[in-house]
């Protein structure tokens, strides 16, 4: 019996154009969408953008127009770049609509009657230059912390701490550049301590999350009282007003996912379908619902929305499918670089395909970061896309143009029954998110593939008209073999399944379209599928990227936060390390894989080092003879992760293992605990 799924990706906010880091999440849900709708499954693909705020208030403000206008003219440009990437959403909503204000208020009125809201005074920032309370994301600091400067009214991005904006060492708002003002003001909570024992239970069955999440949840949140989550704000405020409590707004965290469900109505009404049956929790209706994030809102989505959902009575998630960041060249985007691609410069200069292919290359199960590796980049889709699988159709199709596919499946040596048997382990790879592992997979048939047509040279056949029947039979084997790979590949590189149709006169719209060989069917003309990228095309965009990279982020919506205290920072002496220096310093966890002496050298050891997921590094440690080589394999180390690559005549250092003592052999590996996982920062 096939699924029904309902699937979401974080609503994007409507303050900002879609950049390469967000389309990590939406080209990662799509592809993990188009595969259950190839598996036979029915999914629906609901998104929306998230509208309210005060970052849409005050932009609307400064451009002198309606919020709505702002906002409907953003929709319209996130949907261009959405369909130019290939993401195709069942309906694509706004959190300004009235089908999400009536559900608000549904869930308001529930969380009302379970006695969760309670009232109090709170302690907030106000810009007097703007004349309007200021949301955590419009506020610059010092974290009270970690000491780590520019850090925003929310939480620390150096050391994950959590606070309130008054909480921040030298505030000043990013409206104006004015030092905010203290002033008190009512308002609303969530009391989310009466929702522990379920929380716990919910986020700690094994179902619903990844592990790594479960446990950050365990040890972060649930290990102690959770606190009261503050669910408005006073006017002005760009949002729906709260029906029993005039003058105030709910906060827009409150309503960004229950734009979920809103989205979800509306397309109910367009296609007939009912969304009670969908969201109300019935036990009877077999409706997954399953929803892609990134890390930073996790918070949200585990702790806050299923505490919502479950007093609503609403359906739970199935699943939260939760990814890391993006970096580029191992850094952060950088405007100044031009690294801060927008997803439209992208696509003036680079086929969208590339992209979604590499992502999927880099996708893990786990919330690793992904890199973007520029060279890598261009070496893998030239390698793997052009070299690997549109080869094998470009070397074969125009010998069969005019015969077709031969009328029986020749003899292919177990090529093709090889690569039907790995149907369900590459689906399994797609079902759980390990995208990285189905395209490793999906790359070894086609390196078998490439092998037989090698072996068999159909160009070579071709000179020879006794060779006739053994050149199509060549070239109908390295079709299929092709074909296999297209529909493989189809939930990343959709486009090339159609081509791939077009060309054999068989449209891919099924997985079990791998498991039988087309015969006897006409070959169209080759088309162009995809060309090589020249670094000239990545250089170009990076070169713009640097011209029209934002003068400000969009401001994404912040953690809940409560009154707080400042705290007095330490004169610093020209002997001290500043904190700004300290935590440029990515401290890691990391598991010895493996572990040798380097011969030439009196001091080293090589190691390969597991950060978790495919991430590797090698490292030289300048600990022979202190450590044996077999006693550290398998041990878990820390290392300094961020340290740039060093050049030694014994190959290139990616690292750092961190020791103590004074030397000699008084040298101590610095040890995590067992129950520390590989890429766990150390704080």
């Amino acid at each position: 019996m096939s699924r029904r799924i309902l699937v979401t990706s974080a609503l994007p906010y409507a303050n900002g154009h879609i950049h390469l880091g967000h389309l990590v999440e939406y080209l990662q849900t799509d592809m993990w969408v188009r595969f259950q709708k190839l598996r036979g499954n029915r999914c629906v693909y609901i998104c929306a953008d998230d509208t309210h705020g005060t970052a849409i208030m005050i932009r609307a403000r400064q451009e002198g127009r309606p919020e709505a206008e702002l906002i409907a003219d953003m929709r319209d440009a996130h949907l261009r770049d959405f369909t130019a990437f290939g993401i195709e959403f069942d309906n694509y909503g706004s959190t300004n609509s009235e089908s999400t204000r009536q559900w608000c208020h549904r869930v308001w009125k529930s969380l009302r009657e379970a006695g969760l809201i309670v009232e109090k005074d709170v302690t907030q920032l106000y810009d007097p230059e703007a004349q309007t309370f200021l949301a955590d994301r419009f506020v610059k600091g010092t974290c009270p912390k970690c000491q780590s400067p520019d850090q925003y009214g929310d939480s620390c991005d150096k050391c994950g701490c959590t606070y309130s904006p008054a909480e921040l060492i030298n505030p000043k708002s990013t409206l104006s550049g004015a030092t905010p003002e203290i002033r008190t003001a009512a308002h609303l909570f969530v009391a989310l301590e009466q929702k522990h024992a379920f929380l716990n239970e919910w986020s700690q069955s094994g179902k619903h999350l990844q592990s790594e999440v479960a446990n950050y949840l365990k040890g972060h949140f649930l290990g102690e009282e959770l606190r009261d989550w503050d669910i408005s704000r006073p006017a002005p405020y760009f949002g729906f007003e709260i029906p029993d409590s005039p003058g105030n707004y709910w906060y827009v965290w409150f309503d960004a996912p229950i734009g979920y469900i809103g989205s979800t109505a509306d397309w109910c009404e367009r296609v007939g379908e009912n969304v009670e049956e969908i969201w109300s929790a019935q036990p009877e209706v077999n409706w997954e619902i399953h929803h892609f994030i990134g890390k930073d809102i996790t918070y949200f989505h585990t702790l806050f929305w299923p505490a919502m959902l479950q007093t609503a009575g609403l359906r739970l998630p199935e699943k939260v499918h939760i990814h890391g960041f993006l970096t580029v060249d191992g850094e952060k985007m950088s405007k100044s670089k031009g690294t801060f691609v927008m997803a439209s410069t992208y696509a003036k200069h680079l086929d969208p395909a590339y992209l979604r292919y590499y992502y999927a290359s880099k996708l893990g199960s786990r919330l690793d970061d992904l890199d973007l590796n520029l060279d890598e980049f261009i070496t893998k889709v030239n390698s793997d896309l052009v070299g690997k699988v549109v080869n094998l159709a470009s070397r074969t199709a125009k010998f069969v143009q005019g015969t077709g596919l031969s009328a029986q499946y020749p003899d292919d040596g177990g090529l093709f029954a090889q690569a039907a048997s790995e149907a369900e382990a590459i689906a399994n790879d797609y079902e759980n998110c390990d995208f990285s592992a189905a395209m490793r997979r999906i790359m070894a048939i086609a390196d078998r593939a490439n092998r037989y047509i090698e072996d068999n040279a159909p160009w070579t056949l071709k000179k020879d008209p006794a060779q006739a029947t053994r050149l199509q039979d060549v070239c109908t084997v390295g079709l299929n073999l092709f074909r296999q790979i297209a529909v493989y590949l189809a939930p990343v590189l959709p486009k090339l399944a159609e081509q791939t149709g077009r060309l054999l006169n068989a449209p891919i719209d099924n997985w079990n379209h791998s498991q039988q060989p087309l015969i006897g069917t006409a070959v169209a003309a080759f088309e162009h599928m995809l060309k090589r990228v020249e670094p000239t095309q990545v250089q170009a965009m990076i070169d713009e990227g640097k011209q029209d990279a934002p003068t400000s982020e969009a401001a994404p919506a912040a953690l809940p936060a409560d009154s707080g205290k400042y705290l007095e920072q330490e004169p610093l002496t020209a002997e001290h390390c500043t904190i700004d220096d300290f935590v440029k310093v990515d401290l890691r966890v990391a598991r010895v894989l493996a572990c040798q002496e380097v011969k030439e050298s009196n001091k080293l050891l090589q190691l390969t080092l597991s950060l978790g997921g495919d991430q590797t590094r090698n490292v030289f440690a300048g600990i022979k003879g202190v450590y044996k080589p077999e006693d550290l394999v398998g041990q878990l180390v820390i290392m300094c992760a961020n340290l740039a690559p060093r050049k030694m005549k014994f190959g290139l250092s990616e690292g750092m293992v961190l020791a103590a003592g004074a030397g000699g052999q008084e040298i101590f590996v610095l040890r995590a605990d067992d129950g520390a996982q590989p890429g766990m920062r150390v704080h």
